[in-house]
Parts: C-alpha cells; sequence; structure tokens
C-alpha cells in the first residue's frame, strides 16, 4: 500500500477522511483509530485512469467494485461517478477520456473541487496499463472491506464500552452488522453463461427432480407447487384460516421427516404453545389435552413413538422472540449455518406482526409491509432458501372466497411472491365451523410463476390435532 505524492492541490471539501472517531475512552482503542486507515491512492488514481483510456475497463470496473464508496479518497468518488454516468449516456458512441470527463464535472461545478484537468491527467498517466484495470479496482475494493472492519469493529466497541441499553439487543445489534458486512464483502463465483450452468441443469434433469427443491406434505399441492431457493411464498389467511397450521405442518414436514434444518419465527405464539402443536400434529395426541396438561395412558404412548424423532431435532428452530426484525432473521439464519445446519426454509409467522425497521416517521403502514415483503424476498435470494411468509387478510375478505388483493395493509405483497396460497374456510357468522364444508380449507394456488395457477385443493382441517390433512391421497 503507498500514498501518491499529489502534487495538485484537491479543494478542502475533499480533503481525505478522518479517521473513525467512537469516542472511547480507552487509550489503546485511540491510538488505534489514529492509524491511517488501510488505502491505496495510486490504485484509485490507476483505476480512473484505465476508466478515462478503454471503455471495456469501465465494465470491467463496475462489475468489480462495490459501489463509488470503496473510493478512499473523496475526489476518486466524484470523478467515478462522472464517468459512469458519461458511460451510461453514452453507450458505445464517444469515447471517454480526460476532457469529456473534465466537461461533465464542469457542468457540475465539481471540477476545481477534484483538482482541476490536470488531475484527471494525472490518473491516467498513473496508470501503465487498462488491462490491469480489474485487478486494480480489486485492490481499490478489497482495501475499502479492511475500513469496513475497522468501523464495524469500532461501532461495536464503543457499544461495549458504553454498556447501554439491554445487552440481548446490544448483541443482536453487533450481529446484524456483522451480517451486512459479510454480506457486503462477500464476492461470489458468479457462474453466468450457459456452458457454466448446463452441466448442473442436466444432472438435476437426471435426477428426476430439482435437488434443491421441497416438497410439502400435501401430495396434491406438491404435484403445483414446489418450494425453490430464493422463492417468496406467500401464504394468506383470514383470522382462524388456518395459516399458522399450514407454516407449522409445511415447517414440521421439511425438517422432521426430510431432515432439513428450519428455522420458524413465529410472532403470534409463544415456544410452549409451538411445541404443543407440534406434538399434536407429530403425535396425534388432542391439542387441548396437551394444552391442560391431562394426559392419559394412550396419549403417553402416542407421545413415546415420537419422542426420538423431536428429541434430536436439534435441526427445527422455533424462534418465539417479540419484534422480530429482518436483520433478526438473517442474524438467526447465520446462527444456524454456524451451528453446523444451513437452513433449507424460513417460516415467518405472520408478516404483519414483523417490525420494521430503518422507517421513517411518516412512513405509511402499506410501506412498511411492503418494505419487509421485499425484505424476506432478498433474504429468500441472498440466503438461497425458499421464505414462506404468512401474511392476514383485511376484513373485506370475510364471507367469500379470497383474491390476492385482500392482503392486509399492502398491496406489493403480490408483486414480490413467486407463489401465493389463499386458504379459505366457510366459518358461520358466530364463527364455528358449520354447514356443508364444515372441516375443510380450500387452499387457492392464486399464483404459481413455475406452474399452473387457480388449483385449488381441499384440505382436512383437523384444529383438535393441529393440522391439515390431503384429502385426496389416503
Amino acid at each position: 500500500m503507498s500514498i501518491a505524492d499529489d502534487p495538485i492541490d484537491i479543494d478542502d471539501d475533499f480533503d481525505e477522511p478522518e479517521p473513525y472517531d467512537t469516542g472511547l475512552p480507552v487509550p489503546a482503542a485511540r491510538q488505534a483509530l489514529e492509524r491511517e486507515q488501510p488505502n491505496d491512492i495510486e490504485a484509485e488514481q490507476a483505476v480512473l485512469g484505465a476508466m478515462m483510456l478503454s471503455r471495456p475497463a469501465i465494465d470491467a470496473v463496475i462489475g468489480t467494485l462495490r459501489g463509488p464508496g470503496d473510493f478512499y479518497r473523496p475526489a476518486h468518488e466524484v470523478i467515478y461517478n462522472a464517468i459512469r454516468d458519461l458511460h451510461d449516456r453514452t453507450g458505445a458512441k464517444v469515447d471517454i477520456d480526460p476532457i469529456l470527463v473534465g466537461g461533465e464535472l464542469t457542468s457540475r461545478g465539481e471540477l476545481a473541487k477534484v483538482g482541476g484537468p490536470g488531475y484527471l491527467h494525472t490518473c491516467v498517466n498513473a496508470v501503465p496499463t487498462a488491462a490491469n484495470a480489474e485487478h486494480y479496482a480489486e485492490t481499490v475494493r478489497d482495501l475499502a472491506a479492511f475500513r469496513q472492519v475497522i468501523e464495524t469493529g469500532t461501532r461495536m466497541a464503543a457499544r461495549g464500552y458504553a454498556a447501554l441499553g439491554e445487552a440481548p439487543e446490544v448483541v443482536q445489534a453487533a450481529m446484524a452488522e456483522l451480517q451486512q458486512l459479510v454480506a457486503g464483502t462477500a464476492v461470489a463465483e458468479q457462474k453466468l453463461s450457459v456452458a457454466d450452468r448446463w452441466q448442473e441443469f442436466i444432472d438435476s434433469q437426471e435426477a428426476g427432480v430439482d435437488p434443491r427443491a421441497l416438497d410439502t406434505p400435501w401430495p396434491d399441492i406438491s404435484e403445483v407447487v414446489s418450494l425453490r431457493p430464493g422463492q417468496l411464498v406467500m401464504i394468506g389467511a383470514a383470522t382462524a384460516g388456518g395459516k399458522s397450521l399450514f407454516g407449522m405442518n409445511l415447517a414440521a414436514h421439511v425438517a422432521l421427516h426430510r431432515n432439513r434444518p428450519v428455522l420458524v419465527a413465529s410472532m403470534e405464539m409463544m415456544g410452549d404453545e409451538l411445541m404443543a402443536r407440534l406434538t399434536s400434529a407429530e403425535s396425534g395426541v388432542f391439542l387441548d389435552r396437551l394444552v391442560k396438561h391431562k394426559l392419559d395412558d394412550d396419549d403417553w404412548q402416542r407421545i413415546a413413538r415420537v419422542s426420538d424423532r423431536m428429541r434430536n431435532a436439534h435441526n427445527f428452530i422455533l424462534d418465539d422472540a417479540p419484534g422480530q426484525t429482518l436483520s433478526k432473521l438473517r442474524a438467526k439464519l447465520r446462527w444456524m449455518a454456524s451451528q453446523g445446519h444451513p437452513p433449507a426454509m424460513l417460516v415467518a409467522d405472520y408478516l404483519q406482526l414483523m417490525t420494521p425497521e430503518n422507517g421513517k416517521a411518516n412512513d405509511t403502514r402499506a410501506k412498511e409491509i411492503g418494505d419487509i415483503s421485499r425484505g424476506l424476498k432478498n433474504i429468500a435470494v441472498e440466503f438461497e432458501i425458499p421464505v414462506v411468509a404468512l401474511a392476514q387478510f383485511n376484513r373485506g375478505a370475510v364471507g367469500r372466497r379470497p383474491l390476492v388483493s385482500d392482503f392486509k395493509e399492502s398491496s406489493s405483497i403480490e408483486q414480490d411472491s413467486n407463489v401465493i396460497i389463499l386458504l379459505h374456510r366457510e366459518l358461520a357468522e358466530d364463527g364455528t365451523d358449520t354447514g356443508p364444508t364444515a372441516g375443510t380449507v380450500e387452499a387457492i394456488i392464486a399464483k404459481n410463476r413455475n406452474g399452473p395457477n387457480g388449483r385449488v385443493v381441499q384440505l382436512s382441517f383437523q384444529g383438535h390435532m393441529a393440522r391439515l390433512a390431503s384429502m385426496a391421497h389416503g
């Protein structure tokens, strides 16, 4: 690493960044912070110079850097943005050179601030060959990652020394920052070409099934819907419509019967209630007996038959912590991976009870729910798992077959979801399960990007044993 001697004065508005300051009262920590953060000004100049010499270099740099914030010198960030914007506007029609970039910066009133036209030529002269642009960009990107590590660690240390707030909340915030740091600095191996993708595609065809896809406990639903990595699967229902049973039954099937790690984040029920429902569904013991702790000998025999399965279900995580946020879900998923159980699925029960984060005071509830919906979709893509989110219908859906537009407080749910399943129970006005369709639930496949839409599957509603059962397959 080196700092280039730059004879050109750069305006005070773009002085070098100050060392990260947290006000820590510890001399050793303060000394560490006063050290110059990792940077390589020559590499940054070489990146910009290469971009002003070669259009292919611009694409290589944009594809390598995480963004303009990777530059240590603020003036370099400004020059980078000008080059990138020119590249976007002109396409392949015009070569990007120092004169053109100087004109762009002049129109923005920023040329003098970055050191004038002479500094642009200094950057061009700093690069031996534009062919090495990607290598220089990797250096800039990696040094920026080291600076992020320093800043993240410093913030975490500051919170620890301050000893303010609830300790679990501080730890959760630290975990969230570490998760964001890992996600932001990870450089994934890209397989984009047909040649890169071909063998994996053929292997999955020969296997007869997608090895990454998960099935459901209901064969008639699995015939039309498979749960694939990166999908957001939305299960909607009115109050007492069976969405929690659906989510818990699905999670138990994947974790206990397919031996794949699952996280259930429940914001509606506590751990004891979740365990009672799970035990009832797996053993056949009536739910009310488990809730009231009134078990007879036959009940205990049923429980004994599933005891080993439950005792060894280390990969089945039930998180009943209140105030679930997207960051907390990410932290829990990463924790599972650190414990040797990388998650295969997340079930969130339910979406409207999640706590929004980073919102503004004037944000509408619809925007908050939309942000959460998109965040869950991003988690599905980031962790390469299906995310199953349960959601409540608005009051207008009561008494009729539901529509995808019935989700409470947000219309973006329909847009974000890959699969939408609407549950419908025809209940009497007093809420009792009576009439010709008593004991049944309609599962309406309202949206299915990889299969047929509109299929209606009849499920048996067995609330006394906390489960939904398939009616078409014995």
